[in-house]
């Protein structure tokens, strides 16, 4: 078990909870939680405490999208230093993000996820790098799930048809979409790192603007780092620096090593996939155009084929 994921499942009353934030804190981390996280936005929160960064303490805010599991009471009971934003409706992941953004103040935001837990340093590793690279926007770091293996969406590149083809068949030599050309545990720039843990410079943020509220759940990381490059910006993985990813820990069903989203999650994705494509890429060549949405499609049948096959095997 990672010393991340040990700290988080200690008992509540044996953490003391960070030092108030200072009126105008260097960092600022902002979480949205909903329905079914409740106890892993626990171990995160609980991480948290545990490992500030040693610049002082970070405001943390949660944006609860009408959760209706108790997440409000927990955090309100359990964390009471966090700013809690309670909504009464799912507004979805990127404008309960943007939500809170508007409201920050700080240099530099971390977007985190609730599925989440962080390990000591990565905070200040994640720090350090952002502030060594004055033309970075963005850093992500090292992911790893609970068993210890690799999350390899945490440094990606951006989707070319090669590579998609490569990434869905398993052909290594076309599957850049990995980024290869960074090692698992080292640092430089790629294209896009995972929206699970994302520090931000504000500035950045102030010139591209917010996450594109068109992607409800999935490819917003990837559209928001491409407009950073876009605009002269830097992407920088850190793999020095590692956190605990329970993937999907709240929308995919989990057999063995086996990932089976549900069908909205699955539409979700391919629907984010399309948009990504259509927004920068599409227009330009109706034909090409037509073939990628046909192909989208035909890998989402596959996709629902799959995960239907697999939840009648949970039953």
């Amino acid at each position: 078990m990672s010393p991340a994921r040990a700290g988080a499942l200690a008992p509540a009353l044996a953490i003391a909870p960070p030092p108030a934030a200072p009126c105008e804190p260097a960092l600022e981390i902002v979480i949205v939680s909903a329905a079914g996280g409740r106890e892993v936005l626990r171990a995160c929160l609980r991480s948290v405490a545990l490992h500030p960064p040693a610049g002082g303490p970070p405001r943390v805010w949660l944006v609860d999208n009408a959760s209706g599991d108790g997440t409000v009471e927990m955090v309100a009971a359990e964390f009471p230093w966090v700013v809690l934003v309670a909504l009464d409706h799912n507004a979805g992941f990127c404008a309960a993000n943007n939500l809170a953004l508007r409201r920050t103040t700080a240099p530099r935001v971390l977007l985190l996820n609730p599925d989440t837990e962080l390990s000591a340093g990565a905070l200040d590793r994640a720090l350090a790098t952002l502030a060594e690279r004055p033309d970075a926007a963005v850093v992500g770091v090292r992911l790893v799930r609970p068993d210890g293996t690799f999350d390899h969406a945490a440094k990606r590149s951006f989707p070319t048809l090669a590579g998609a083809l490569g990434h869905f068949l398993g052909i290594a030599r076309l599957a850049q979409y990995r980024a290869p050309d960074v090692a698992e545990d080292g640092q430089g720039a790629v294209d896009a790192v995972n929206g699970a843990f994302m520090l931000v410079r504000r500035a950045a943020i102030d010139e591209v603007g917010l996450l594109d509220e068109a992607y409800r759940m999935y490819g917003e990381d990837l559209d928001w780092c491409y407009r950073f490059k876009r605009a002269g910006w830097a992407v920088l993985y850190d793999g020095r620096a590692s956190v605990v990813h329970v993937k999907g820990a709240v929308s995919v069903l989990q057999r063995g090593r086996g990932r089976h989203r549900g069908l909205r999650t699955n539409i979700a994705f391919h629907r984010a996939m399309g948009r990504f494509y259509r927004k920068f890429h599409g227009g330009r060549r109706p034909l090409l155009d037509l073939l990628v949405y046909l192909a989208l499609g035909a890998k989402l049948a596959v996709s629902v084929a799959r995960s239907t096959v697999a939840r009648r095997g949970l039953r």
